[in-house]
């Protein structure tokens, strides 16, 4: 988990909280939080108890463990539905799935990492790192490059700055030069290639999602293995996806769709 830059009082400190206990994705003992906190046993045993007592977290007497509470998944249901494109994309994505038999992935950018907000998996063969909910690093997806090379010069310095460039496989870019210099090819081309950068025989192709004002609020890739496809082959569903992303991105403009950051 890339934290963010800044903190933010008392409420980033339990937010921190309540992201460390989803982070785990199964119930958790307080021992286990403690070991991963930086903060002192007194202030997450306290924040567990506030988080607890206002229903964003849940806590089993009988195994002593927290999990996420039933206010964090109502929210996250209304977060979903008013600022989420999976909504407006659902059809759209659809149609895309069928015609290319690959697992495609929608995802929005948050605090330099891409969340991915929706998939689907049209094949049994093989399956991805990315679920819809989870949160990825940018440096080293399709969708977080090509979400980056169309980022205004402003947001994108504040992106790379929150990138922590873990080299997760050998074609991983190290360092920001190494991953601005691949913009420049992206803006022309229109996409971006995933060249196995996050998991090794994962490669993918995306393409941006822009409001009819240029502005950058999501991406959609198509993702296949490589025992599968080659990266040239990918080529071949480029007028698909960016057909795809082009009427998402005129949805999405029609609607009132949240700044992003």
């Amino acid at each position: 988990m890339i934290k963010p830059e800044k903190k933010d009082g008392t409420v980033g400190k339990a937010l921190e909280i309540l992201e460390l206990v989803a982070d785990f994705e199964r119930p958790v003992r307080f021992s286990e939080l403690l070991a991963r906190s930086d903060h002192p046993k007194a202030t997450v045993y306290r924040f567990l108890q506030t988080l607890t007592n206002q229903g964003m977290l849940s806590y089993d007497e009988s195994h002593q463990t927290y999990g996420i509470g039933l206010k964090v998944l109502r929210l996250a249901h209304a977060a979903w539905k008013n600022a989420s494109l999976a909504p407006i994309a659902s059809e759209i994505m659809d149609d895309l799935a069928k015609n290319v038999h690959e697992t495609i992935h929608l995802a929005q950018m948050e605090n330099g990492q891409v969340l991915f907000v929706d998939k689907r998996r049209s094949s049994s063969l093989f399956d991805t790192l990315a679920q819809t909910g989870r949160v990825a690093p940018a440096h080293c997806t399709g969708v977080g490059k090509v979400i980056l090379a169309f980022m205004s010069p402003e947001r994108l310095e504040r992106a790379l700055r929150q990138q922590a460039f873990v080299p997760y496989t050998k074609a991983t870019h190290r360092d920001r030069d190494s991953l601005i210099g691949e913009f420049e090819e992206i803006r022309e081309s229109g996409v971006a290639f995933d060249r196995e950068e996050h998991e090794e025989g994962i490669i993918s192709i995306a393409a941006p999602i822009l409001l009819n004002n240029g502005k950058v609020v999501g991406s959609v890739s198509i993702a296949t293995s490589t025992t599968r496809h080659s990266l040239s082959d990918l080529q071949d569903f480029k007028a698909l996806l960016t057909e795809t992303t082009k009427k998402i991105g005129d949805a999405a403009t029609t609607w009132q769709f949240p700044s992003p950051n």
